[in-house]
């Protein structure tokens, strides 16, 4: 993926100008919708350094497995609060397409955004 291709996120703009800007530490996540749509695109990427850091330590795992075969295809924000983002991310397998809806959980820490935790939805 170039630095000028669109954003996973779905925003519309250039990588560079969205997500990557929150990647590479250039600047921090402003909102929890934000970080959101930073993490989805780190998964994309399959940046797990960046989802380590940007996950609450209280709830961090130790590491983190991405699944051979699934590719992230989409993002949808259903809605966003202040402290939560309940979203739809598409997938798709070698068995087809899926969703993940979850709500998920940030807080402020030390001045930035983290991921908690999530609920997932059916």
């Amino acid at each position: 993926m170039s630095l000028l291709d669109p954003c996973p996120c779905g925003s519309g703009r250039a990588y560079s100008a969205c997500c990557g800007a929150l990647h590479t530490g250039a600047r921090l996540a402003e909102t929890p919708e934000e970080l959101m749509r930073a993490r989805y695109s780190a998964y994309v990427r399959r940046d797990g350094d960046y989802l380590l850091r940007t996950w609450h330590p209280r709830t961090r795992p130790k590491t983190l497995d991405f699944e051979d075969g699934l590719t992230w295809a989409g993002l949808e924000i259903v809605e966003a609060t202040d402290t939560e983002v309940e979203f739809v991310a598409v997938y798709e397998t070698a068995l087809g397409m899926g969703a993940l809806a979850e709500r998920s959980r940030f807080e402020r820490r030390g001045g930035r955004w983290v991921y908690v935790d999530g609920d997932v939805r059916d």
